[in-house]
């Protein structure tokens, strides 16, 4: 198992943008949004990075573990790096990474195009039938917040009262409302979205 104190490189943008204040954390929970002092340091100190921090470093963190992938994902969504999307595309549909996903997930949410959206229908189709583990719900309200934004209809196939979301659903929560929750879902993707125009736009 990899260490990054062990790998120079590695561990000086880990410790440079992942573990400052336990930030991946945070990015895992967002508490933050909810707690108006801490909402503007950190996503003022979060654009700030998702503008500096270069392409190797990204390459770096994008390697390694889920924090460091978490991470990654949400300075990329922030300054919305599209350059990037085939990568992370890859990554989700790799599902190696539990809570990496997520922030995949809001990646392409706000990359905003048809092709993110196709990303996440490919995602969606490979693992709305597992029940093991995934971010199955991350991508559902990835893509319907794509679906609102773009007046497409790309979740369609998924939803309806007996559709695969539904019955995905069932296997977590057997009394939830499918379409409340994938309501719920796009409003979180949202604002994130919000959150990160906000503050990137003051950086």
């Amino acid at each position: 198992m990899r260490d990054h104190r062990h790998e120079p490189a590695l561990n000086a943008v880990v410790e440079t943008y992942v573990t400052p204040g336990r930030r991946y954390v945070h990015l895992a929970n967002t508490c933050f949004l909810s707690d108006a002092a801490q909402r503007e340091t950190f996503g003022r100190t979060l654009a700030q990075d998702s503008l500096r921090i270069t392409d190797d470093q990204l390459a770096l963190l994008l390697g390694y573990e889920w924090r460091a992938q978490l991470t990654a994902s949400w300075l990329i969504a922030f300054a919305r790096r599209e350059a990037y999307r085939d990568r992370i595309g890859e990554l989700l549909l790799a599902d190696e990474r539990i809570y990496a996903g997520r922030g995949f997930c809001f990646a392409l949410a706000r990359f905003g195009t048809d092709e993110d959206a196709r990303l996440l229908v490919d995602y969606l189709h490979a693992f709305l039938p597992r029940t093991d583990r995934g971010e199955q719900d991350a991508a559902l309200g990835a893509l319907a917040y794509l679906d609102a934004r773009l007046g497409t209809g790309h979740a369609a196939p998924f939803l309806g009262e007996n559709g695969p979301w539904a019955r995905w659903l069932r296997t977590r929560s057997p009394l939830a409302d499918a379409a409340a929750v994938r309501d719920d879902l796009r409003e979180v993707i949202e604002t994130w979205c919000s959150y990160a125009d906000e503050y990137l736009s003051a950086s």
